[in-house]
């Protein structure tokens, strides 16, 4: 039977983001939640393989007791099961100190009921780091694919997977031994419509909800802000770019404004770092 894991984030709809000038923090209240669109689309192709290979798959997320809302919506998608990790003592974490949470709890579903392969989202919208999932798969020793976009196979018996990964370049195809852990793009597979069956299972669920003080999980040096050495000295909206200078080809000739927008870029450095492989 197949098992898989998928981590989930609940974050700010980034359409509605606005930064305090004061303080340089997100402006949280009054935003809209949702699913990170990343975790939406890996849940949607665990799912997938769930259905194809028999089997279930986990749900664990960490954050204060409002993320109950996005398991909901995450069963109510075909998710069988949900662990909410929500404590104040999880505060402050950065990408470390999450990384070592979500790992601590996925070892120990994974001692208990064995998992195939763990999904996450290539990143969060909100933070844009892309850093929890290695993470992740560091701490638990696990041979990991980021940026995948199809899912070819996963073979149970031989106990290996196969995915296509996206790079600057090209697409690779790569096999890794189970159990594996893939970062997904949106390409990974499309978010479905809920089923009625899981959309009124979704209505009633209670996921399990660990803390602090559950036991044998989590050390207190590793957690919050304490486990979080990242200092965010300022945050902020980048300004908008400048116009460029404008060369009309039509007053001195279509050749002489190519050279001259050559020479342009060639002097800030562009056309070199550009058309160095080339030369």
């Amino acid at each position: 039977m197949f098992h898989a894991l998928v981590a989930i984030k609940q974050v700010p709809d980034t359409t509605n983001i606005r930064i305090d000038p004061e303080t340089g923090n997100l402006v949280r209240e009054g935003v809209p939640a949702i699913m990170n669109p990343y975790d939406a689309h890996a849940l949607a192709s665990a799912v997938e393989w769930k259905r194809k290979l028999g089997g279930k798959v986990t749900i664990v997320s960490m954050g204060p007791a409002s993320f109950t809302v996005t398991i909901r919506e995450a069963v109510e998608l075909g998710a069988d099961a949900g662990y909410l990790v929500s404590d104040r003592k999880f505060a402050g974490a950065d990408t470390l100190a999450t990384s070592y949470v979500l790992a601590q709890v996925i070892k120990t579903i994974h001692e208990k009921d064995p998992i195939d392969v763990v999904f996450f989202g290539k990143q969060a919208i909100d933070g844009d780091t892309a850093q929890v999932g290695p993470g992740v798969a560091v701490r638990l020793d696990l041979p990991i694919i980021t940026y995948a976009v199809k899912i070819r196979d996963i073979d149970l018996a031989k106990r290996q997977i196969v995915v296509e990964r996206k790079t600057e370049r090209w697409t690779e195809v790569v096999e890794a031994p189970l159990p594996a852990l893939v970062t997904c793009e949106k390409e990974i597979a499309e978010v479905p419509f809920a089923p009625l069956p899981d959309l009124i299972r979704s209505l009633r669920y209670e996921p399990e909800v660990l803390t602090m003080d559950s036991a044998g999980y989590f050390d207190a040096e590793h957690v919050g802000v304490r486990g979080s050495p990242t200092v965010v000295f300022k945050m902020g909206t980048p300004p908008l770019p400048e116009a460029g200078e404008k060369i009309n080809s039509r007053e001195i000739g279509v050749e002489a404004a190519v050279a001259t927008a050559f020479a342009k870029a060639d002097a800030a450095g562009i056309l070199t770092s550009v058309l160095g492989g080339v030369r």
